[in-house]
């Protein structure tokens, strides 16, 4: 047989599998994506929240917790976990709720601001 008459069918074959594993992918993050957005509301309704976390170090955070009754101030270094305090003051506790929750951007959010800001100085500099 001669390599022409091979090649077609081989180049056929790789671009079919190709194909398949793509749209398997795409498959695969369609349900993820409805998955997880199924339980994001859901995550309201628990018992134990994260309100805020601020990192002060290396592999240090500083880390609101809010449980029935109570916010929790925990210190997580590493492995280890320590209650700092716990907030039981209903004022306080009114103030920490009362304050609008930060939403962070999703990574194609991110990724669809960096690309127009590149296209808008590309343009810029034509």
């Amino acid at each position: 047989m001669n390599a022409g008459t091979e090649l077609i069918p081989s180049a056929l074959n790789m671009i079919g599998a190709l194909a398949a594993v793509l749209g398997g992918l795409f498959v695969v993050v369609y349900f993820a994506r409805r998955f997880f957005q199924r339980q994001g509301p859901a995550s309201r309704d628990r018992l134990i929240r994260v309100l805020a976390s601020q990192y002060i170090g290396v592999k240090k955070t500083v880390t609101l917790v809010e449980v029935p009754g109570a916010v929790l101030v925990l210190g997580v270094a590493g492995d280890r976990m320590q209650l700092l305090t716990r907030i039981d003051d209903p004022a306080i506790l009114e103030r920490i709720r009362s304050r609008e929750p930060q939403v962070v951007p999703s990574f194609a959010e991110h990724l669809s601001r960096l690309t127009t800001r590149r296209k808008a100085s590309v343009h810029d500099d034509k």
